[in-house]
């Protein structure tokens, strides 16, 4: 069984007055985060366009978050969307100013709080003379932007990395799976105990692509985006199992974590709080070691408001929420630790 420890600064989450600072470590051990050594299910929202958001947004959406017992949330280290580009690293991978800095007093505000965050880059292979904003223009500028991250932040603890978002999927997002390997071993050598993953795109996932991630790449969990419809919340404790059995079989088990499941305002079907609470509760049943509340912008509405997660330069997240999602954020903890029977 693998094991990988991580010191991160960690508190238990609830409201922010009560939050002391105090060495905590994280780690992998088979198929589940530890904290203290204790298995611990990470449960997280999508906060994509944070680097975007005042400090005062950030503080109350935090607080809130911490309120309902969340701890981590996934930033978006490449983002441009609604005319505003607030990637912290430019197509070349170089740092982007003010963002840059804005992501490390983030990253400390989360460290200071006990927060993890899931820093995540994407791929865009476009021509270096016609970059697009918020995405990562070729393997080179690939390998800079991870070299900047890990170096700007190497100080804290509190932070893992999705090397690629979607990496599997066959458009300006892939990333084949021998340059996932040497970005791997870039981290690795930069920051040796830095925990690193790269999410798949679209699907549940075969043998091959465990084994290509896990032996191959060797990243130290696995983050699959499973289909977004009305079967997908019923499917989810089963697909678990299924990728936990597979792993056995190709000969390392590893955490499953939910980074990016289905959201309201991204088809026809607008799922209910019930459809992403039994999502949750069927991962937590198969096994999964986390899961994350995704949000996102509302398709067919006037500019797409809201707009959540994607854009939080006028409105912070928690003020954006309608009553389904804010019924989802006040019963995810219950749904992970349901209250025993007397």
């Amino acid at each position: 069984m693998r094991r990988i420890t991580v010191l991160l600064t960690l508190c238990v989450a609830g409201p922010v007055a009560a939050v002391n600072a105090q060495a905590t470590t994280l780690g992998i051990d088979g198929s589940r985060f530890t904290l203290n050594g204790k298995p611990t299910f990470l449960l997280g929202f999508s906060y994509y366009g944070a680097l975007g958001a005042s400090e005062d947004f950030i503080r109350q959406d935090l607080d809130d978050a911490q309120r309902h017992r969340f701890n981590w949330l996934r930033v978006w280290v490449t983002w441009e969307g609604f005319g505003h580009d607030v990637s912290a690293v430019d197509p070349t991978g170089k740092p982007r100013q003010p963002y840059m800095d804005r992501l490390k007093w983030l990253v400390a505000e989360c460290d200071r709080r006990g927060l993890i965050v899931d820093l995540t880059l994407t791929r865009g292979n476009s021509p270096a003379d016609a970059p697009i904003a918020g995405r990562l223009a070729n393997y080179e500028s690939h390998k800079r932007a991870v070299e900047a991250l890990v170096n700007t932040l190497k100080p804290h603890r509190n932070w893992f990395l999705d090397l690629a978002n979607e990496r599997d999927v066959r458009d300006a997002r892939y990333v084949p799976v021998d340059e996932l390997k040497t970005m791997r071993a870039l981290v690795r050598r930069l920051s040796p105990t830095r925990v690193v993953t790269a999410s798949f795109g679209g699907g549940d996932r075969t043998e091959k692509d465990l084994r290509d991630a896990l032996l191959t790449a060797k990243l130290d969990f696995i983050c699959p985006h499973r289909p977004r419809d009305a079967k997908s919340p019923g499917q989810t404790e089963a697909w678990t199992r299924r990728s936990l059995e597979l792993m056995k079989k190709v000969g390392r088990v590893a955490p499953v974590l939910y980074q990016e499941p289905f959201r309201r305002g991204y088809t026809a079907w607008e799922p209910s709080a019930t459809d992403f609470l039994a999502d949750l509760r069927g991962a937590v049943a198969g096994g999964a070691a986390g899961w994350c509340f995704h949000n996102g912008s509302q398709a067919g509405t006037p500019d797409k408001e809201p707009r959540r997660s994607f854009d939080l330069h006028n409105r912070r997240l928690f003020d954006q929420l309608d009553a389904e999602e804010q019924k989802v954020v006040r019963e995810a903890d219950a749904t992970v630790h349901p209250t025993p029977a007397p």
